[in-house]
């Protein structure tokens, strides 16, 4: 029986561009202008996947993916947007979508969507057979929301609306100013404990004993200045979220009391015996690797498993350039209703210059550049001269201007006249197959191995390294 794939899109140039895409692989494909339309032709055929605009006249995509899952919720719905919004990656996921992808579509990213989700479904449904028979600034411009459109920052919305609902503790690990707590506040915001207290601490801010305190509480007499009883954030979160920033600073005997808290739910308050039994989903943030602090045994290991059950790690700004923009116009329009600038605009010029540097201090020192700049600023247009405190700063340095880059072009050189006797009509494929299959190589003994390790680091699926890894020396066919 052939597979089926419906197509809900109001645009009908992006139906006919997505149904030519998999005219060939023998799908029964249903076209739908609208969620009305799609959910009617979900009831009569079932299809195994749905490719949902989130954009529909009448009802919204997420709405429409909602009434697909309540009719079939093992259908594959992969939303498409143009409209690249945190939240909506978020709720997509929270809400059962199998994928979530952007608009202009990548063909080869849509194409692996709907093959993952069609074999998904089919799986699903020959198990279940057996088992039977056996927009993003306007609504809170003056609020801090982390944003971006790049292709990690869409990995990471999407895992959060998976895993948002669970209670499952939660590292994140990223560069100071990158983001974590707003990551965790994400979380939090799409959980089911969001109406219930999301508190945090920085373990880093305080020495031990006064964390011990803070976190767990004190009786009255516990020592010198404990003149009465304090309720800790363990009591206070009860039902809710604590974000533990910097937690690599945290003490080995406060991290063997966060140990017991995780696995028995429960603590006693300094200078107490009571059993005080708690209910709190913890994230946990570091600053750097937090494998280097236990292999330095800074940290204990049976936390550190403890703790990355679900983990995150935000790229540094430089990493995801793509975002800056969007940053930007962000930043500017918070800070320009902040200071009373409403018609503030920034030049393209100046986005191109803010984009060019390296941002050490990542989301956190962008957003003070620009709040100074509003704040200094005579006209009604950022330029880059409004940035004189960054002049100093060095530009960014791409990968085709690098050392790296550098060295990779001297190899070359040195046997390209050889190249070009022996090969003139062949170079361009023979360097890109040869550096592909070493680069496959190197990253397979990198990760000992590790297939799913391998293809993780060099930023492509499991199923394009085993084609690698199968090909081989026979990759290049050098002309005869």
């Amino acid at each position: 029986m052939q597979a089926k794939l419906l197509i809900i899109d109001d645009d009908p140039i992006v139906r006919d561009v997505l149904k030519n895409i998999f005219m060939d692989q023998r799908l029964e494909i249903f076209l739908a202008e609208d969620g009305e339309s799609g959910l009617n032709i979900t009831r009569e055929h079932r299809p195994n996947a749905a490719i949902v605009d989130i954009k529909l006249p009448g009802k919204s995509g997420l709405d429409v993916l909602k009434e697909i899952k309540q009719i079939d919720d093992k259908i594959a719905v992969i939303i498409a947007t143009g409209y690249n919004t945190t939240q909506n990656a978020i709720e997509a996921m929270k809400f059962g979508a199998f994928d979530y992808l952007s608009k202009p579509f990548d063909i080869l990213k849509v194409q692996e969507a709907v093959t993952k989700g069609l074999a998904t479904n089919l799986l699903s449904r020959k198990v279940k057979f057996s088992r039977e028979h056996s927009d993003i600034f306007d609504d809170s411009p003056d609020e801090d929301i982390m944003i971006g459109s790049s292709a990690q920052m869409m990995e990471i919305w999407k895992k959060i609306g998976r895993v948002a609902s669970s209670d499952e503790t939660v590292l994140v690990e990223g560069e100071s100013g990158t983001g974590k707590e707003l990551l965790a506040r994400a979380i939090y915001t799409n959980s089911d404990r969001k109406h219930r207290p999301f508190l945090a601490v920085n373990c880093a801010a305080m020495p031990e004993n006064l964390l011990e305190s803070d976190l767990f509480g004190h009786e009255k007499g516990a020592f010198t200045d404990a003149q009465s009883r304090r309720i800790g954030k363990f009591e206070q979160c009860n039902g809710g979220t604590l974000f533990l920033d910097e937690i690599s600073e945290m003490s080995l005997l406060n991290q063997s009391k966060l140990l017991r808290v995780l696995e028995n739910k429960s603590f006693q308050r300094v200078g107490g015996n009571e059993e005080i039994h708690t209910d709190v989903r913890i994230i946990a943030a570091a600053n750097s690797n937090l494998q280097t602090a236990v292999n330095k045994d800074r940290f204990r290991l049976d936390l550190f498993y403890r703790l990355q059950v679900v983990s995150f790690h935000i790229p540094p700004l430089r990493q995801r350039q793509e975002d800056i923009p969007l940053l930007v116009d962000l930043f500017v329009k918070q800070n320009a209703i902040k200071y009373g600038k409403k018609n503030l605009r920034v030049t393209p010029e100046t986005v191109r210059f803010l984009s060019s540097l390296h941002w050490k201090g990542n989301i956190r020192e962008l957003k003070n550049a620009i709040s100074a700049a509003v704040v200094f600023s005579n006209g009604e247009v950022l330029q880059p001269d409004d940035f004189s405190q960054l002049r100093g700063e060095e530009p960014r340095q791409d990968f085709e201007e690098s050392a790296e880059s550098d060295h990779f072009r001297d190899c070359v050189m040195k046997s390209f006249t050889e190249l070009c006797s022996n090969h003139s009509d062949n170079i361009f494929q023979l360097l890109s197959s040869k550096l592909e299959q070493h680069l496959v190589e190197m990253a397979m003994v990198h990760c000992n191995n590790n297939q799913v390790a391998a293809a993780k680091l060099l930023g492509i699926s499991r199923n394009t390294l085993r084609k690698r890894l199968e090909q081989g020396d026979d990759t290049v066919q050098e002309p005869t």
